[in-house]
């Protein structure tokens, strides 16, 4: 072993250091989005995905190329995409081994079973859209109605690249400041990372000087002697069906007080 070499190991020991790995999936910190599509008989579909990025109106999603959605999407050119609170997290996970498709994927036949109906499934009420015709999902603070304008093939044939334009934008009252702002601190998405889900922590700063940083606001609440967490929304979570609710007043989903 050379000098160089020897210090190279010398400095892993100490500071732990870089290994070379291979691991199954790269999803470093995504949001989890829930997809909702039409199919062939009119029903409509709902699965889960993370891969996802958005520039300006236009949204990027990566899809599997044997999957219900993709199939969807390239005869209906049309979506809603969904963004799930924290508290949704078991919804979601209800529906990631199911399928849209009657005859299941050989490649998916081991851990996938096919629902005809994966709102049911899930626990979630499907709600019409404005613009186009799959439906919303009720239960999410943040949903986004999107026109399909490309498809374009992955690379290894596995996956398939799905632009789409959004044509409208749907928020919850409570998580809207200022106008057409989405508060940080009173929603947050649910983040899947390595195959795991998380919500987001304490806030770091926000970019650039224009909008108030989340930080600040978070530093003063912490101050408030009472009151709690503006950014609490435990108690608009329904004890009975975990749907989110408004604080007062009756359960939309299950009818609970």
């Amino acid at each position: 072993m050379t000098a160089a070499e020897a210090a190279g190991e010398q400095a892993r020991h100490q500071h732990g250091g870089h290994r070379v790995i291979n691991p199954a999936v790269l999803y470093v910190g995504t949001p989890v989005l829930l997809l909702a599509s039409r199919n062939d008989d009119g029903g409509a579909n709902l699965a889960p995905a993370s891969s996802y990025w958005a520039l300006g109106r236009m949204l990027a999603l990566g899809l599997e190329a044997d999957g219900h959605t993709l199939a969807n999407l390239r005869e209906r050119p049309q979506l809603t995409v969904n963004f799930p609170s924290p508290p949704l997290w078991p919804a979601v996970e209800q529906i990631a081994d199911l399928t849209g498709k009657p005859e299941v994927p050989e490649a998916k036949a081991a851990r996938y079973a096919y629902s005809a109906d994966k709102f049911a499934a899930a626990g979630l009420t499907p709600q019409p859209s404005d613009l186009v015709d799959p439906p919303r999902v009720l239960e999410c603070l943040l949903q986004l109605e999107a026109q399909v304008r490309r498809v374009t093939p992955g690379v290894t044939g596995d996956y398939a690249i799905v632009e789409a334009e959004v044509v409208r934008v749907h928020a919850d009252s409570r998580i809207v400041r200022d106008g057409d702002h989405i508060d940080p601190l009173a929603w947050q998405p649910i983040v899947y990372s390595f195959r795991h889900y998380f919500g987001i922590g304490e806030p770091l700063g926000a970019r650039g000087s224009a909008a108030p940083s989340p930080a600040d606001r978070w530093a003063e609440e912490q101050e408030e002697p009472e009151g709690g967490d503006a950014a609490c929304w435990l108690a608009s979570i329904c004890p009975e069906c975990g749907a989110m609710r408004e604080a007062t007043g009756t359960c939309r989903r299950c009818g609970a007080a």
